[in-house]
């Protein structure tokens, strides 16, 4: 082939993004669609269309195309799974309602908690019990799941959930009940907990496998869609999906266990900005990634993400945890906030300017847009301070309306602020960017780092807009803006490898393993995890231990050498153990034995070679023209230069207030501050001054 392209995908609230590598040429082809949120697939047909109009003989030379998809959180969030009911150890038919029985706001006299995806007359109970040491107490009664499959088929379910007590540790009653529903209900859709989640904690692992079943079809149905809907339009190859704890997998295997996929989005923008730390040699960052409905931030730390198991999704309370459905799968640990181009500004209760959590998604949009929204957004007000050419969104390829977005203001909010369109249009960027710093300096702070230590690179369609301002409030001294950083999700869909973990629970104090007992599990842990990769050469196997203080609930996810002998493996993890308890928490609490939870395996392929540059130009770049532009509160509206990124070479160092717009993006350096285009095509910005107050350190 003269040429081989490599397609990613991201399907966001807002937007559907599209990045296209030549590993030929090195040369990168972005794109940019308004997302379907009734049929998500649409858009991603729709913008490789237009990409293969760009690139003659796309399909035919496309060796891959990986996709990461916001479908399964929307499925949840709008109650269109399939009808499920859960076969449970009789006596915890309820525990998807008893939860963990805390109140997630304990001053909250009218909280709402998460309503079950299954109905408690779908919830089935049977007779059977198997000990938390694997033996069997009761066996399993057969009448009792045959008189349970009649009953789901009298009140229609398609999709069972089986999730026995303990079946993390010996699965063999769920195998011989899903075997007997497979005959008496032929069709039905199954997940077993001891596949989903084979883990202690039975709430967590019940939520969890509930959810994958009740996702389950729609992900099959979504999926095949796409995989037919590009095999028709001249695509040969698999379909990949970016999977919630950083990696790929084949479409089969997402298929399998669709629960997986559910951070698949986010994922991919940290993958992204873990690559470009790698290509500028920076370990420690913080990633910044701002689009149409949320701002998410994870930190990099020695080019590693952290990885977190407490993951909820569709919450009452969209940003307090504890008001979600547990699913307890491998995700980044982000930070994710309700601010984004599309977030709403309001009036509240005591007449001050609120803005988001809620925001105006794609359908309608934000009043700019032109899509019959009517209350002003992030992007209205972006484009009201001329942070935003209305006449350059998406390349020209999307105008906005500034008139439209004025009126959304003076409709909505001028009458009871006596403010004019500029004076609140800068409080609506100022809240938004204090509402990230106020909940970012927590985040960063629970982590144990210091703001001051961290790059941050922003990326998302709205990010390089808010990233200088967010920098100055939490004290970064340097912001890096990728190139392609509108559409770099789908991008780092590119850097990430095929990828996939299994894990064990063993539940033993470090002094009474049998290490020949643990090396037989890490090895069919590893077996298991080889047999899902779509390529079994060069496989890269990692270990981890999960330790914790006996009597302690949540673990630290440890490092385990194979190259350790038997004689000092103990001594050495316990060692680490302690030394990451220390510096997460301080105390360490030496009267306890340290007890091993349960392990892991990571099968992952080497990560994909990508040789990504951003377009630059050979001469010093000299400005496109100049706008009026909100600089700060003190200089007010100023006449500033603007710069097109591509013209603008490596090298090059412009001092601000400048703006510096690519089709997918926008970013606006402050006064004081200066940019520098570095060798990889980055915008380096050096802040000058920060609002770093005592309370921040």
């Amino acid at each position: 082939m003269a040429n081989e392209f490599r397609l990613g995908v991201d399907i966001g609230g807002t937007f559907t993004d599209f990045s296209v590598v030549n590993n030929t040429t090195g040369s990168v082809t972005v794109e940019k669609m308004l997302t379907s949120s009734s049929q998500p697939e649409d858009a991603v047909l729709r913008g490789v269309e237009l990409l293969a109009q760009k690139l003659p003989g796309l399909f035919e030379d496309l060796s891959e195309v990986i996709h990461a998809t916001t479908l399964i959180t929307n499925v949840i969030l709008e109650r269109k799974g399939s009808k499920t009911g859960l076969l449970t150890t009789a006596g915890f038919r309820d525990i998807l309602e008893i939860g963990r029985e805390v109140r997630y706001d304990i001053f909250d006299m009218f909280i709402r908690l998460p309503v079950p995806l299954v109905p408690r007359k779908s919830r089935l109970c049977v007779s059977e019990r198997i000990l938390a040491d694997g033996s069997i107490l009761e066996p399993l009664n057969v009448e009792d799941v045959t008189e349970a499959a009649n009953k789901f088929q009298a009140i229609g379910v398609e999709a069972v959930a089986i999730a026995f007590l303990h079946s993390y540790r010996n699965p063999s009653h769920e195998v011989e009940a899903a075997n007997i529903l497979r005959k008496l209900m032929p069709g039905v859709t199954l997940s077993l907990s001891h596949e989903v989640f084979p883990e202690p904690k039975e709430y967590e692992r019940f939520s969890t496998t509930v959810i994958d079943a009740y996702v389950k079809s729609v992900a099959d149905g979504y999926l095949e869609k796409l995989a037919s809907g590009l095999s028709e339009r001249g695509y040969k190859n698999e379909l990949f999906v970016m999977l919630s704890n950083g990696g790929t997998s084949t479409v089969e295997t997402a298929k399998s266990v669709p629960i997986q996929m559910v951070e698949s989005g986010p994922a991919a923008g940290v993958e992204a900005a873990c690559y470009f730390g790698r290509l500028m040699d920076i370990e420690n960052l913080l990633s910044f990634d701002m689009g149409g409905t949320t701002a998410k931030l994870c930190i990099v730390e020695q080019g590693r993400a952290a990885k977190t198991r407490t993951f909820e999704v569709d919450r009452v309370q969209r940003f307090k945890a504890g008001s979600g459905l547990p699913a307890a799968v491998p995700v980044y640990d982000l930070l994710e906030i309700g601010a984004g181009g599309g977030s709403i500004a309001r009036l509240d209760d005591l007449g001050l300017i609120k803005v988001g959590p809620d925001s105006a998604g794609s359908e309608p949009g934000p009043a700019s847009y032109n899509r019959k929204g009517v209350m002003p957004t992030v992007t209205d007000a972006d484009l009201i301070l001329g942070y935003l050419n209305p006449d350059y969104f998406l390349g020209g390829q999307m105008p906005l309306d500034k008139a439209a977005a004025e009126g959304a203001i003076t409709l909505n909010l001028i009458k009871d602020t006596g403010l004019t369109p500029i004076e609140i249009a800068a409080g609506i960027h100022e809240i938004v960017n204090e509402n990230m710093a106020s909940a970012a300096r927590v985040y960063v702070a629970e982590k144990g780092k210091a703001p001051s230590n961290l790059s941050l690179i922003a990326f998302g369609g709205a990010g390089p807009v808010h990233a200088v301002g967010l920098a100055k409030k939490l004290g970064c001294s340097e912001v890096i803006v990728p190139p392609f950083s509108g559409v770099m999700s789908s991008l780092g869909l590119l850097t990430a490898p095929v990828a996939f973990e299994r894990s064990k629970a063993v539940r033993k104090t470090l002094p009474s393993l049998d290490l020949e007992t643990i090396e037989d599990y890490y090895n069919e842990l590893q077996e298991e995890a080889s047999s899902l990769m779509p390529d079994k050469s060069n496989l890269l196997i990692r270990r981890t231990a999960d330790l914790r203080f006996s009597g302690q609930d949540y673990p630290l996810e440890i490092e385990v050498d194979k190259s350790l002998s038997e004689s000092d493996i103990l001594e050495v993890l316990e060692q680490r153990f302690i030394n990451l308890y220390h510096e997460l928490y301080g105390k360490v609490d030496d009267d306890n034995l340290v007890e091993l939870a349960s392990i892991r395996v990571y099968a992952t392929q080497p990560i994909p070679e990508l040789s990504v540059v951003g377009r630059t130009s050979a001469v010093d770049g000299q400005p496109k023209g100049s706008r009026d532009v909100y600089v700060s509160s003190m200089d007010g509206i100023c006449n500033i230069p603007v710069y097109e990124r591509e013209d603008l070479r490596v090298g090059q160092k412009i001092m601000g207030p400048v703006v510096i717009e690519e089709r997918e993006s926008t970013t606006f350096i402050g006064l004081g501050d200066s940019v520098i285009v570095n060798e990889v095509g980055c915008l380096v910005v050096k802040i000058a001054n920060s609002e770093i107050s005592s309370k921040d350190g």
